[in-house]
C-alpha cells in the first residue's frame, strides 16, 4: 500500500488544457473514483499516474518518493483497462505469470501467487482457460488477478466495467469494491457512471473542464453538492428558484420562491436578498393524492399543490412529472404503491431536511481541491 499525492498536475495537449493545477491526495488502502463528462480530464490524470503521459507542470509522490518522470514499468503499478488487454494466445495462468516474469520473480513463488490470485477472484478452476473461452465477467476478474499478482503499489483501473451488461456491471461493482477491501490496496479508478462511483468509493473526485469541482465521500456528493453542476451531474435534481428571505438558524435559510416559502439547510447562511436556488432530489420528494395533516409534516416543510401531468413506471419505482400553480416543472419517485395517476391533483411535501441551498454564486467559487 502506498500514498499518492498528486501536487500541482497540468497537462496541456495543444491548446487544450486537459488538466489545470491538480492537487489529491489518497491515503493508503482507499479507493478514489474520478467521475466526471468525457473530456473533464479523469483519464488524463491516470495516465499521468501511470506514467503513459508525463504531466507539464506538477509532480506525482508514491509514499513521498518522486516518480514524476517514470516510465510506467518502473513506477510498481497494476493497471486493469476498459479492454481488459489480455493475451489472447495465453492461458489465465500465463497471462498472470507474464508480469512476474518480467519482474524474474521466482518460479515457486510465481506459482504460489498466481494460485493465489485466482483464488482471490474465484478463477481457481481455469487457469488453462484462453480469454476467448471465458466471458465477459471471468475476463474482467482474470484482469484484476494479473494487476494484483504482481502485488503493485497502486492499482488502477480505466472504466473497467463499461464493456459488461448491466446486470454483469452490478455484480462486478461489489466484487471488486470487496476485492479491494480485502487487499487493501490504494486505488485510483475513472468511471463516467454516476451509480458506481458511488457505490465502490470512499471518496470521489468529481471533475469538470481538468479542475476538481468538488471532493468528498458519495454521501456528501450526493446530498450537498457544490454547485448546480454537480447536483445535475450526480444523479437528479430539482432546482427551486428563488431569494434567501432569512435564517431560520445557522444552517437552515427560508427562500421566497414562486411556490412560496422553501427552506433549505446550507453550509452557510447567505445574506437576505441573495438569489439561490434549493436542490431538491426527486426520491426527497413526498407525494400524495391527499393533502397530509399539518402534524405529520415535517418541522418547516412546505406544502404545495400540484397536478400531476405525467407518470413512468421504471419497476422498482414511479416517476412523476408536476406541475406546479406557478408553472413550476418538478419530478418526484416514489414507491409504485405510493403513485399517484396521471392527470390529477396532488400534494407534494419539500422537508428542508432534503433541501441543499445553493447560492449563485457557488458556481463561480474557485474549486475545492
Amino acid at each position: 500500500m502506498s500514498r499518492l499525492l498528486l501536487q500541482g498536475l497540468a497537462k496541456r495537449f495543444g491548446g487544450v488544457q486537459a488538466l489545470a493545477a491538480m492537487d489529491l491526495d489518497i491515503a493508503q488502502g482507499e479507493l478514489i473514483s474520478l467521475l466526471g463528462p468525457s473530456g473533464c480530464g479523469k483519464t488524463t490524470t491516470l495516465r499521468c499516474v501511470a506514467g503513459f503521459e508525463q504531466p507539464d507542470e506538477g509532480r506525482i509522490t508514491f509514499d513521498g518518493q518522486d516518480v514524476t518522470a517514470l516510465p510506467p514499468d518502473k513506477r510498481d503499478i497494476g493497471m486493469v483497462f476498459q479492454n481488459y488487454a489480455l493475451f489472447p494466445h495465453m492461458t489465465v495462468a500465463q497471462n498472470l505469470a507474464f508480469g512476474l516474469e518480467m519482474r524474474r520473480v521466482p518460479r515457486e513463488t510465481a506459482r504460489v501467487r498466481i494460485e493465489q490470485a485466482l483464488k482471490m477472484v474465484q478463477l481457481s478452476a481455469l487457469p488453462d482457460r484462453l480469454p476467448r473461452q471465458l466471458s465477459g465477467g471471468q475476463q474482467q476478474r482474470v484482469a484484476l488477478a494479473r494487476a494484483l499478482v504482481i502485488e503493485p503499489r497502486v492499482l488502477l483501473l480505466d472504466e473497467p466495467l463499461a464493456n459488461l451488461d448491466a446486470a454483469l456491471r452490478e455484480e462486478m461493482r461489489f466484487f471488486i469494491r470487496d476485492l479491494q477491501q480485502r487487499v487493501r490496496i490504494t486505488t485510483l479508478y475513472v468511471t463516467h457512471d454516476q451509480s458506481e462511483a458511488m457505490v465502490m468509493s470512499d471518496r470521489v473526485v468529481v471533475m469538470f473542464d481538468g479542475r476538481i469541482a468538488q471532493l468528498g465521500v458519495p454521501e456528501d456528493i450526493y446530498a450537498r453538492p457544490r454547485t448546480r453542476r454537480v447536483a445535475s451531474f450526480i444523479g437528479r435534481a430539482n432546482f427551486v428558484e428563488g431569494t434567501v428571505e432569512r435564517a431560520l438558524d445557522a444552517r437552515t435559510a427560508l427562500l421566497r420562491t414562486g411556490l412560496g416559502p422553501v427552506a433549505a439547510r446550507c453550509a452557510a447562511v447567505p445574506a437576505a436578498g441573495t438569489r439561490a436556488a434549493a436542490a431538491i432530489r426527486p426520491e426527497a420528494i413526498t407525494l400524495s393524492a391527499a393533502a397530509p395533516p399539518g402534524a405529520a409534516l415535517p418541522a418547516g416543510a412546505a406544502l404545495v399543490g400540484c397536478t400531476v401531468e405525467k407518470t413512468y413506471f421504471l419497476g422498482g419505482a414511479v416517476d412523476h412529472v408536476l406541475r406546479c400553480a406557478d408553472g413550476t416543472s418538478l419530478l418526484a419517485q416514489t414507491a409504485p404503491a405510493r403513485s399517484v395517476a396521471a392527470g390529477g391533483t396532488a400534494h407534494l411535501v419539500l422537508d428542508p431536511e432534503q433541501a441543499w441551498l445553493l447560492p449563485d454564486e457557488a458556481a463561480a467559487a474557485p474549486a475545492a481541491r
